[in-house]
């Protein structure tokens, strides 16, 4: 299981290293499929597709939505248009679809079933998306890193602190095995991380002024709310009894067992880059 595991674990660095090094078309692709299948496995897990049913419309509504919003995306790079305004334009459009068929195919659809699929919708292919975002900001193409820093820095350095020298239950009903002294010790980690990461490679590349606390503070916040992306997504699996959201990465899971952190500090990264880095750029 272990070999499984570290294997997958090494292909899935590769797909990232290869697809962000490239940006541009090759990113977008790769994000609109992880997309889809996490946003696929949630529909599963939460019972927006029924047992025994392949798909259904209110999949199909949040499938085209995705399609609409990465095809805007890519546009925003190529046409001058507020890609904000195009954001919100497609979280509304998916929102009233699934709201006209809940109304015109009722009773099939439950009211449960609509709210989880536009909270599906924001949750996985909404909140990917900003690991693109990220990469298209100035000086996207390093900071985009600090989204894994913070989240696999984190889990990493939480679980060897916490094997050291964990004794303090965090969530002992939802995850018994995390501790607080393992959660300081990932923020701590990835905090340290992110600042080796701005002093060793980006002075190589730009010398900005307060790089290095910039990207310590990102990296610090971002694995606070990694930890909460991991969190919630196990909280989801104990809801609705299921081990993991899918059997795509042999060892892990599905994209959303892989994923679940970055989900989470992808529009944190995102969010602190523009406001902290764009002033100083």
């Amino acid at each position: 299981m272990f070999k499984t595991r570290l294997i997958s674990g090494i292909f899935l660095i590769v797909i990232a290293l290869i697809t962000i090094m490239t940006g541009g078309i090759v990113l977008d692709l790769t994000v609109f499929l992880i997309s889809c299948i996490g946003y696929h496995e949630l529909a599963k897990a939460l019972k927006i597709i029924k047992d025994g049913e392949k798909t259904n419309a209110l999949e199909v509504i949040a499938m085209g939505g995705i399609v609409l919003f990465y095809l805007l995306f890519y546009l925003s790079r190529q046409i001058d248009f507020q890609w904000a305004h195009a954001e919100l334009l497609v979280l509304i459009c998916v929102f009233l679809a699934e709201m006209l068929i809940y109304v015109v195919r009722f009773p099939k659809y439950h009211a449960d079933q609509i709210t989880a699929a536009f909270f599906s919708f924001f949750y996985a292919p909404f909140l990917l998306s900003f690991i693109d975002q990220t990469r298209n900001l100035p000086m996207g193409s390093y900071s985009v890193w600090l989204i894994f820093i913070s989240a696999w820095g984190c889990d990493t350095c939480a679980y060897c602190v916490g094997v050291l020298i964990g004794k303090h239950k965090m969530t002992p009903i939802l995850s018994p095995k995390k501790s607080v002294e393992g959660a300081i010790g990932g923020i701590v980690g990835a905090a340290l991380i992110g600042a080796l990461y701005a002093y060793f490679v980006m002075r190589t590349v730009q010398d900005v002024p307060l790089l290095i606390p910039s990207f310590t503070l990102i990296s610090a916040a971002g694995a606070l709310i990694s930890m909460v992306g991991d969190l919630g997504a196990s909280a989801f699996k104990r809801d609705h009894e299921i081990k993991d959201y899918g059997k795509l990465i042999p060892g892990h899971g599905g994209i959303m067992d892989r994923f679940d952190s970055i989900i989470f500090t992808a529009p944190v990264t995102y969010l602190l880059a523009y406001a902290l880095l764009h002033p100083i750029l």
